[in-house]
């Protein structure tokens, strides 16, 4: 039978082109987006990209109750094989204009919906006897982070905990947990613009390569998967290398010869 897979955040950007990527294998896809026109253009995208079967759900996860929601309601259909929590919002949010609401707002995203989207699914999973893996997607800003990001690094360093706890939780009942942190991936997206300044300055790298919605959809794509049947509880990072340091700075000291 073909796999069923949910995939939050699929309109655009990562979550689109994993969608994409799962309709080249033939599966089922759920697409869930807050945005009901886009996930309808992207919904037909998939259906061409040659999936068995695309539904959309149009939801809030900022909702407390919709996360649980949506994985019901998409296991109603057929029971999830996998689920990519890839929703989250990047505000730019200077540290002394922070506020209860602003950070609120992003940690419910960022962090809270996954969760409670696991949650419902490990819950499922268990009372069906049926195994899962889950992704999510965080972000090498979890290990470093930037001006006026305080609130997104933070979340995606949760995330990065939240992995490791929910794979330790999760796996006697067969469900593998893990996720994968890009580094900076230009997409379209209005939810999270970028100036070009900010694009120019956060994209560099040792392999001097821009990174791609591709590059992170085939990382997703292989840790969800047979191929690492084994692996739960491991935060991948996909970024070209730019986590390992910085070119920008000068050598220690000159050597002399």
């Amino acid at each position: 039978m073909n796999q069923h897979v949910l995939i939050t955040g699929a309109a655009s950007g990562i979550g689109l082109q994993t969608a994409l990527s799962y309709a080249a294998q033939s599966a089922i896809i759920t697409l869930v987006d807050r945005d009901e026109a886009k996930v309808t253009i992207a919904a037909a995208q998939v259906v061409a990209a040659g999936a068995a079967s695309v539904s959309t759900i149009t939801a809030d996860l900022s909702s407390p109750t919709a996360p649980a929601q949506i994985v019901l309601q998409a296991w109603r259909s057929q029971p999830i094989d996998i689920l990519i929590n890839c929703a989250g919002i990047y505000p730019s949010a200077p540290f002394l204009e922070l506020s209860a609401e602003s950070w609120d707002s992003v940690q419910n995203i960022n962090v809270r919906a996954p969760l409670l989207a696991t949650v419902e699914l490990g819950k499922l999973a268990r009372h069906s006897g049926r195994t899962a893996s889950i992704v999510n997607v965080s972000s090498t800003a979890a290990l470093r982070t930037r001006p006026g990001a305080a609130p997104y690094s933070t979340s995606k360093a949760a995330v990065n905990m939240m992995t490791r706890a929910s794979a330790l939780e999760l796996g006697k009942w067969g469900v593998r947990v893990n996720a994968v942190a890009p580094g900076f991936i230009p997409v379209d997206s209005s939810a999270n613009p970028v100036s070009k300044e900010y694009a120019d300055a956060v994209s560099k790298n040792p392999l001097g390569v821009s990174g791609t919605v591709t590059d992170i959809a085939q990382a997703i794509l292989w840790i969800a998967g047979p191929d690492a049947s084994w692996v739960t509880g491991t935060v991948i990072t996909v970024d070209g290398g730019s986590s390992t340091g910085s070119h920008s700075l000068p050598l220690s000291w000159e050597s002399t010869e």
